[in-house]
C-alpha cells in the first residue's frame, strides 16, 4: 500500500536535505507568536474569574467549566480529525483557518450576554485551538534535523507562558483602565462590561497573526518523498501505537498529569492571589503574568539543557527522566502554597512549580515526533492533544473548583484545593512516566 510505514522514518530524515537553519527559525518564531496569542485568547479568562462570576451570577464550579470543560470538549472532539488532516493536506493552511476561527470565537466571548452563550462561544475557540499544534509540531519536525530539533520545540512551546504572562498583564492594564466604569459603550456594539471588552480587544490581533502564516511555506515531509502521498490506514497507526505501548502511555498519559498541575495553577494563581491574600485583583494579573512569562519560559528552555546533562551516558531515556524530575518538584511547590504566611512566600512557591512544570515538554514532545513515522504523526500529535486536554485542561481547573466548593466549602481555601489535587496528581504522573523508560531506552538504542 503506498504510503505504508512499519518503521520510524527519522533515520531516512538524516540523509534528507533539510530546508536552510535560517528560514527554519523563521518559521520558528513565526508559530511562537502564533501558540503565544492562542493562550493570550485562553487565558485572558482566568485573570476575570472575578468580575464574570459577579455578572453572570455563577459558581467558581460553573465557571471552571467555561475555563476547562467547554474549552476541552471541542477541543477534544477536534484534534484527532484535525491530526488527520495535517497527515494529508497543507499544514500551514490548516493553522491558518484555525487562528481566523478562535480569534472570531474569542470576540464571540465578549458579546457574550449571558452564561450560555459564553459557554458556547468557548467551545469555539477549543476548535479552532485544535489545528495549532499537530501541524506546527508536524512542521518544525521537517524543518530541522531530529538531533536539533528540542531546541525549536522549546521555543515554540514558550508560547503559552509568554501568552499566559501577556494575558494577565494585558488584562489587569486594562482592568485599571476601565475601573471607573461599569460599562464601556463600543461603536456598533452597544454598552459592555469591561470583562466583555477584554476579551474583543485580544481576539482582534488574530487576523494578523493569520497573515503572517500565509508568509510560511509548506515544507518537504521527510522520509515520504512527497507532501501528498497516501497516509497509513488508521489500523496501521494504531497498531504502530500498541507495539510501543510503554512510551505512548509515559508520553500521552503521564504528561497529562503533570498538565493537570499546570492548569489548576494558571487557573487559579490570581484567585488565590485576591481571596487569600487579599490582593487587587490588577496587582495580581500583573505579577503572576510576570511569573508565568519568566518561569515558564525559563523552564520549558532550560528542558533541553537539562536533559544533556542526564543523558551524558547516552541512556536515551532523558525525556521522561527530566519528566519525572519536573513533576516531582512542582507537586512539592505546589503543596507549599498554603503553608507559606504571606504573598511573597506564595509566589515563590508559585514561580517554582511555573519552572518546573514546564521543564520536561518540549523534550517530550521532541521525543513523540522522533519516535513517530512522519506519515503518522499528525494523529499520534493530535491524540497527545487529546489526552493531554481530556486529563489536563478538563480536569486542572474543575478538581480545585470542586475542593473548594465541595471538600473545603471555603472560598478562601482555594491554595488548599491547588495543594491537595496537586499531592494527588503529582504521584499518578511519575508512576506512569516511569513506566515507558526502559522501553524508550530500547527504542533509542535500536
Amino acid at each position: 500500500m503506498a504510503g505504508r510505514t512499519n518503521t520510524p522514518d527519522v533515520a531516512a530524515g538524516a540523509a534528507t536535505d533539510y530546508p536552510a537553519a535560517a528560514y527554519g527559525w523563521y518559521v520558528t518564531f513565526v508559530l511562537l507568536l502564533g501558540f503565544t496569542f492562542s493562550f493570550v485568547d485562553r487565558q485572558v479568562l482566568n485573570l476575570l474569574v472575578e468580575p464574570i462570576r459577579a455578572d453572570l451570577d455563577i459558581t467558581d464550579t460553573q465557571i471552571s467549566f467555561v475555563q476547562g470543560l467547554a474549552f476541552a470538549i471541542t477541543y477534544v472532539l477536534a484534534s484527532v480529525p484535525i491530526g488527520r488532516l495535517v497527515d494529508r493536506f497543507n499544514r500551514v493552511r490548516i493553522m491558518i483557518v484555525g487562528v481566523l476561527v478562535w480569534s472570531a470565537t474569542t470576540i464571540a466571548c465578549g458579546l457574550s450576554r449571558n452564561y450560555g452563550q459564553l459557554l458556547v462561544a468557548r467551545m469555539g475557540v477549543g476548535v479552532g485551538e485544535a489545528t495549532l499544534s499537530p501541524a506546527a509540531w508536524s512542521v518544525l519536525a521537517d524543518y530541522f534535523h531530529p538531533e536539533r530539533l528540542s531546541r525549536p520545540i522549546s521555543v515554540y512551546l514558550m508560547g503559552p507562558y509568554i501568552g499566559a504572562g501577556i494575558a494577565m498583564i494585558a488584562g489587569a492594564e486594562v482592568l485599571d483602565f476601565t475601573r471607573e466604569v461599569s460599562t464601556i459603550d463600543v461603536p456598533l456594539l452597544g454598552e459592555l462590561a469591561p470583562w466583555q471588552f477584554t476579551f474583543i480587544a485580544v481576539g482582534l490581533p488574530g487576523v494578523l497573526i493569520a497573515a503572517l502564516l500565509g508568509t510560511v511555506r509548506e515544507p518537504i515531509r521527510t522520509g515520504r518523498g512527497g507532501a501528498m502521498q497516501v497516509v497509513p490506514p488508521w489500523r496501521e497507526v494504531f497498531a504502530y501505537m500498541r507495539r510501543h505501548a510503554r512510551i505512548y502511555i509515559a508520553l500521552h498519559l503521564g504528561v497529562p498529569f503533570i498538565v493537570v498541575m499546570l492548569y489548576g495553577l494558571q487557573a487559579w494563581t490570581p484567585t488565590i492571589l485576591v481571596r487569600v491574600h487579599g490582593w487587587d485583583l490588577a496587582d495580581a494579573g500583573r505579577n503572576y503574568g510576570l511569573i508565568a512569562l519568566v518561569a515558564g519560559s525559563a523552564g520549558v528552555l532550560s528542558g533541553p539543557f537539562v536533559a544533556r546533562l542526564v543523558d551524558r551516558a547516552g541512556r536515551g531515556d532523558a525525556a521522561l527522566l527530566v519528566a519525572i524530575l519536573g513533576a516531582a518538584l512542582a507537586t512539592v511547590c505546589l503543596a507549599a502554597i498554603p503553608l507559606q504566611g504571606t504573598a511573597t512566600g506564595a509566589l515563590w512557591c508559585i514561580a517554582g512549580a511555573s519552572f518546573s512544570v514546564t521543564l520536561p515538554l518540549a523534550l517530550v514532545t521532541s521525543a513523540m515526533q522522533q519516535v513517530t513515522p512522519n506519515a503518522m504523526r499528525g494523529v499520534v500529535n493530535g491524540a497527545y492533544v487529546v489526552t493531554t486536554n481530556v486529563i489536563g485542561l478538563a480536569l486542572g481547573p474543575t478538581l480545585v473548583a470542586a475542593c473548594t466548593d465541595y471538600v473545603f466549602r471555603d472560598p478562601a481555601a482555594v491554595d488548599r484545593s491547588l495543594a491537595a489535587v496537586s499531592l494527588c496528581m503529582g504521584p499518578i504522573a511519575i508512576a506512569l512516566l516511569a513506566s515507558g523508560l526502559v522501553a524508550l531506552r530500547r527504542h533509542a538504542s535500536g
